[in-house]
């Protein structure tokens, strides 16, 4: 946090302050609550395996979670953000912008935290998703009458990664377990361990690696997620000061220059599309003569950013020939690394907050993993074979910048080896989990939706 930041909060009123402090307290403990709730994934079968004891195995879990935060980059924190058309609640009232962000942190806090007590493993990702779906549409209700408050692209496809996750970590997790029976022949690696028993060195060695590469997966792709509620508190509290990136003076003639260029491909190229011309000259004469991003006026810089994102969506919708939108694509870089930046100070409070959140509350959601799930204890080759398929399908979800459900891979992961292994599964507990699932999505929705209602309700917003 630097000069520039403290002059832009104290713009703001008192009262302001103080909500503004309260809502990033609120963020960060959405994402320590993330920590403690989805430290059962990680955890779980290097407890129950005796690989690790509880104590070494959760803190081992929360350095990893800490370390995937500060490396894992921010493209499906952005993901996240872009849900919702953020313009419309700052163009509508501060006051909206404001109880927009309490909103979907509250309806996310009070279900995790409902769902952790009841020891059910269900998605914060869903959660999160869910509660920005519900004020998204709640504002859109309200305002337009409509429900285009909501970037249904986007969602589909956040959505579908989501959706297809659960049954990838089910087959694979399987599938891996099967082949383990046909190369690995060693029967103490397919039943449960008895008392005293300890895994082979090699398996340990395993299990440890893949509790790392969960938890730092998990930290890398549930952080980002964290880490675009901290940013939407920012850009609802301070937009000018958040609406572009004002750390690096170079992009104002970057951004002037690619914007130009581009106009020269689409005219060369016979684009007949007036929005996108609109769009690129908007941000040309914006940013003619200046030096720096913070040369432009603090009331125009929202304006800016907004040209810079709806010509995004435009170019998208146009749908050019592959040319030249591969063309098109350095220039595209410059103007979306202009917009879409996290402050260190974000990334560092998220990677803390999910970090010393892993080490705690972790044995409610651990037992029903564990033992609830199937009818029989967890095996060394089940814990390997579930793990290597939740860290490797996490891994590729954030190379593809989806985010995904640590908890949902990790639990069908685990459900899908109880079934390879013909270990049999407790129809009761899946039932509560599949009826846990359905109902995130839905609840955090309506919690959102409604919170957001009562808060502009009773706001005056």
């Amino acid at each position: 946090m630097n000069a520039p930041f403290w002059e832009a909060l104290g713009n703001l009123s008192v009262w302001g302050q103080v909500l503004f402090f309260l809502v990033l307290f609120v963020a960060f403990a959405f994402e320590f609550i993330n920590g403690f709730h989805d430290t059962a994934n990680a955890v779980t079968t290097v407890i129950y395996t005796k690989t690790l004891k509880p104590t070494p195995a959760v803190f081992f879990s929360g350095f990893m979670n800490f370390l995937g935060v500060l490396i894992g980059g921010t493209t499906v924190a952005f993901s996240i953000v872009n849900l919702l058309p953020v313009n419309l609640l700052i163009e509508g009232s501060s006051s909206r912008a404001i109880v927009m962000v309490m909103s979907l942190l509250l309806a996310g806090v009070i279900w995790n935290l409902g769902t952790w007590w009841m020891g059910l493993p269900v998605s914060s990702s869903h959660t999160l998703i869910g509660s920005i779906l519900g004020v998204g549409l709640a504002n859109s209700l309200m305002t337009n009458g409509d429900l285009q408050g909501v970037n249904w692209n986007k969602a589909m496809d956040v959505g579908k990664a989501l959706l297809l996750s659960p049954l990838i970590g089910f087959l694979a997790a399987g599938m891996l377990l099967l082949g383990m029976k046909v190369f690995l022949k060693n029967p103490n690696l397919y039943h449960p361990p008895g008392e005293g028993d300890n895994p082979p060195s090699w398996i340990r060695g395993v299990l440890i690696a893949t509790c790392g590469g969960v938890s730092m997966a998990h930290g890398s792709n549930d952080g980002q997620k964290g880490m675009g509620l901290v940013l939407l508190a920012l850009i609802g509290f301070l937009p000018a000061y958040y609406a572009m990136d004002l750390r690096h003076p170079e992009l104002a003639r970057e951004v002037h220059d690619a914007s130009v260029a581009m106009k020269s491909e689409l005219v060369k190229g016979n684009v007949d599309n007036p929005q996108l011309i609109a769009q690129l000259d908007e941000i040309e004469k914006s940013l003619e003569g200046k030096s720096s991003l913070q040369d432009v006026p603090t009331d125009q810089r929202w304006q800016v950013r907004q040209s810079i994102y709806r010509l995004g969506i435009e170019l998208d919708k146009a749908k050019l020939p592959s040319d030249m939108a591969k063309d098109l694509a350095t220039h595209r870089k410059v103007l979306k690394r202009s917009i879409e930046y996290i402050p260190f100070w974000v990334i560092l409070g998220t990677a803390l907050a999910l970090g010393i959140g892993t080490t705690i509350g972790y044995k409610r959601i651990v037992v029903t993993i564990a033992e609830k799930i199937g009818k029989t204890h967890l095996t060394y080759a089940q814990g390997a074979a579930a793990e290597t398929v939740a860290a490797l399908t996490i891994g590729l979800a954030d190379f593809f910048h989806a985010p995904v459900s640590t908890t949902h891979v990790l639990s069908s992961g685990i459900a899908g080896t109880m079934w390879a292994n013909k270990s049999g599964v407790q129809m009761s507990t899946i039932r509560k989990i599949l009826l846990a699932w359905v109902l995130t999505l839905p609840m955090a929705i309506l919690l959102g939706g409604l919170f957001f209602y009562l808060g502009v309700t009773f706001s005056g917003g």
